[in-house]
Formats: C-alpha cells, structure tokens, sequence
C-alpha cells in the first residue's frame, strides 16, 4: 500500500505531463467518470456536504485493519473528478494518517488556482467532512481500546 504522500507525488506527476488546463480539466472529467457509482443509499441528505454548490456526498467505512475507505459521488463531472483524487489519496489509510495528511497536492496541480470561488469552497468542504470521518472513526476505536 502506498503512502498518503507517495499517492499524492504520483498524481503531481501525471498533471505535470499535462501543461494546458483543458488537458487536466479532461483528465479529472476522465478520472470522475471512472468512479464506480455510489449505492443510491447513500445519496440522502445525511451523507450531502455542506458548502458545495454541486451535490456531493461522500460516506466511509471502516475495515477490520482499521483502514478507512471512502465512497462517493456527484452530480458535476468535474466534482466528481476531484473527489476521485481525494478518494484516490484517502483512502484504504488509518485515521489517524489521514488527520496527519498534508494534502499538498490540491496546490501542486493547481486545483485551488483553477477552480471557481464556489467549486473552491466545495473542494475545502469535501476535505472536511473526509477528516471528520477520519476523527470519528478514531474516537470509536479508541473507545474500542479502553
């Protein structure tokens, strides 16, 4: 399993090879259209994140080695290019390794720089709501040990 910052070197590496934006725009349409769909269960107003101007929804599981695994899905293509990335980062890590992520590639690829005010905010409000995930899984674990 790679590390949160092996994944996130190699997705720098394959937006450097993309020097136009509408290249790296078709490459997070490309990755959002690879993103299994995400069960309609899911698609409820208790797994919707707040802040976004597109609908997003995200939702999380933990495994027997305490590794957490993100599902999620969006109704803008683009959206749900970039939460295939951070799914793509995130995921199959402990909580406590994501809390401790730096997520520095949002800024190395320019997303922050190229995305709208809006889809801006939406992209700070995913993260978000993957660290909350992240604490609540760990509070339980911990409650688990004691």
């Amino acid at each position: 399993m790679k590390s949160i910052n092996e994944t996130q070197d190699e997705i720098i590496d394959e937006f450097s090879g993309l020097s136009e934006w509408m290249d790296r725009y078709s490459y997070i349409i490309d990755l959002g259209n690879a993103l299994p769909p995400l069960d309609e269960k899911f698609k409820t107003p208790e797994y919707l994140i707040e802040g976004c101007q597109s609908r997003v929804w995200i939702t999380a599981d933990e495994d027997n080695d305490g590794r957490i695994n993100f599902k999620a899905d969006s109704d803008a293509i683009i959206v749900k290019g970039i939460i295939s990335l951070l799914i793509s980062v995130l995921s199959g890590h402990t909580a406590q390794e994501i809390l401790d992520s730096d997520l520095y590639f949002i800024k190395e690829v320019g997303l922050q720089e190229h995305l709208s005010p809006t889809r801006s905010n939406g992209l700070v409000a995913m993260v978000k709501q993957m660290r909350l995930y992240a604490m609540a899984f760990k509070a339980k674990d911990d409650e688990n040990k004691n």
